[in-house]
C-alpha cells in the first residue's frame, strides 16, 4: 500500500524532528580550562627551577648592581664639585660615567638575554611534560576540548571555576615527576670503566 504524499512542511517538520533526537543522543562535549604558565611554575619542578635560575644569575645581579652604584657615586662627586672642579677634571668624570654606564648597559643586555633564553629552554622543557600530564588527564577523565587561558590573546571571555582543571594536572604532574630539569651547563657523568677481566689460569 502507498502512502498518500506527505505536505513539504510536515516532511521539514520530520527531519528537524529526526535531527534534534540524533542529538540528543550524542553526549554532551566535556570542556575544561587550564592555565598552563601556572601549571608549571606551581610543580615542584618548576619552583626549584626557579630557585636555580635565580641562584645561577645572582652573582650576575650582584655585578650589575654594583656597576650601577659606582656609577652614582660618580654622578654624585660629579654634581658636588661641579663648582670646584676644573673643566678638565669635569670632562675627565664625565667620560668615566659614560664608559661606565655603556659597560653596564651591555653588561645587562647580556644577562637579560641569557637569563630570557635560559627562562625558555626550562619552560620549553616543562611545557612539553605538562602536555604529556594534560593528554593523559583528558583521556582518563574523558574530556573533549581543553582550553589554554593563560595567554592574553585567549579566545575565552568567560569560564566557570568548576572547569578549571589547572590544580588537577598541577597534583598529577608531582605525582609522577620525572625529576628536576636538565642543566645545559652541568657536565656530564663520564662512563665508568668496565671491570678488567682477569686472565684464564692455565691449566
Amino acid at each position: 500500500m502507498r502512502l498518500a504524499a506527505q505536505p513539504a512542511g510536515l516532511r521539514a517538520a520530520l527531519v528537524l524532528f529526526g535531527a534534534a533526537a540524533a542529538w540528543g543522543q550524542a553526549p554532551p562535549a566535556k570542556v575544561g580550562i587550564i592555565n598552563i604558565q601556572e601549571a608549571i611554575i606551581r610543580t615542584k619542578d618548576g619552583q626549584k627551577a626557579a630557585n636555580d635560575l635565580q641562584g645561577k644569575f645572582q652573582p650576575k645581579k650582584n655585578e650589575i648592581d654594583k656597576m650601577n652604584s659606582e656609577i652614582e657615586q660618580l654622578r654624585s662627586q660629579l654634581s658636588r664639585g661641579a663648582n670646584t672642579m676644573s673643566e678638565e677634571q669635569k670632562q675627565k668624570l664625565m667620560r668615566e660615567i659614560d664608559a661606565k654606564t655603556k659597560s653596564l648597559q651591555r653588561e645587562t643586555e647580556d644577562a637579560q638575554a641569557e637569563l630570557d633564553q635560559e627562562q625558555q629552554r626550562i619552560m620549553g622543557e616543562l611545557g612539553q611534560r605538562i602536555m604529556a600530564v594534560i593528554d593523559k588527564y583528558a583521556q582518563d577523565n574523558g574530556y573533549t576540548l581543553i582550553l589554554d587561558v593563560s595567554s592574553q590573546q585567549s579566545p575565552v571571555l568567560y569560564a566557570s571555576n568548576s572547569i578549571n582543571i589547572t590544580d588537577e594536572v598541577i597534583k598529577l604532574y608531582d605525582q609522577n615527576s620525572p625529576g628536576p630539569v636538565s642543566s645545559p651547563s652541568a657536565p656530564a657523568a663520564a662512563p665508568k670503566p668496565s671491570p678488567a677481566k682477569k686472565p684464564a689460569a692455565a691449566k
